[in-house]
């Protein structure tokens, strides 16, 4: 992961955040400590300002979005300034972004009160299946429902034609990988993929049964993560051929965060 970054120091911006109506009427001062992260090796090289995340361009950015949106909560101002740096910023990865709000009403002696964020871009690869209706139509379509400001770097692997898994007699499924870089969370992610399977009238009535499309989350980073709706890795890689093959194709070399191994050794142990 990349190092570098930019480091600003209490930008003061006049806004107005607050749950109380004093606050939305008379503002405040806020603070702002980021840590934006990029790749710094060219600007160091070419030594010149267009190639580089300009900090002034940055300040100033940061200071309309906050004096423009209006929060209750600074946290959700935290975060929505994080993502907006992000969305705006190409060269940007990473933002660790603390917003400050010294004149809190908080009614004791205080000396400042924060809220800090950690928002960045995150390397997610996706199995998509289809095996009824038009099958590469609905898989097609996955890939168009991602043509959005928070998914970027969208690769889409060919597209395989394989049998069932699970037991469940059913038509042959066409299988394919997707890689994407995204600010989404893995539930924001995990909804997102929802909504793209609805779009597609998707409907859960046999488990392992046939469906218009399968859109999983297979790895984010090297995410381990596990709750009742979401599980990643998704379970099972290992022996799913459908899910390794595209994979290998997309990323031959990209590692297995539970069994330590690649891609291209996983398809070659299964095989």
């Amino acid at each position: 992961m990349n190092q570098d970054y930019i480091n600003v120091e209490g930008l003061q911006i006049y806004a107005y955040h607050g749950v109380f109506e004093e606050e939305k009427q008379k503002g405040q001062t806020f603070l702002i400590n980021a840590k934006v992260y990029y790749d710094m090796s060219a600007p160091a090289q070419e030594d010149q300002i267009q190639a580089a995340l300009n900090y002034a361009d940055l300040c100033a950015f940061m200071d309309a979005f906050l004096r423009r949106e209006q929060f209750d909560l600074i946290e959700t101002a935290a975060d929505a300034v994080a993502n907006a740096v992000l969305l705006h910023f190409a060269q940007a990865t990473r933002i660790v972004l603390c917003l400050r709000k010294p004149s809190a009403p908080i009614g004791l002696p205080f000396e400042d009160v924060s809220v800090t964020v950690d928002r960045g871009w995150h390397r997610v690869f996706l199995a998509i299946g289809s095996n009824m209706g038009d099958r590469r139509a609905y898989l097609d379509s996955v890939q168009e429902a991602l043509n959005v400001p928070q998914v970027r770097g969208v690769r889409v692997s060919g597209y395989i034609e394989t049998e069932p898994y699970g037991g469940v007699e059913q038509d042959r499924f066409l299988n394919g990988a997707i890689e994407l870089w995204t600010t989404d969370s893995p539930k924001e992610l995990l909804e997102r993929c929802h909504a793209i399977e609805q779009a597609a009238h998707r409907t859960r009535e046999i488990h392992w049964g046939p469906r218009t499309l399968d859109v999983d989350i297979l790895f984010y980073d090297s995410l381990i993560y596990d709750d009742s709706n979401l599980i990643i890795p998704h379970i099972d890689i290992k022996n799913r051929d459908f899910v390794l093959r595209p994979m290998t194709e997309l990323a031959p070399g990209f590692v297995h965060p539970v069994y330590h191994k690649t891609m291209r050794d996983l398809l070659e142990e299964l095989e």
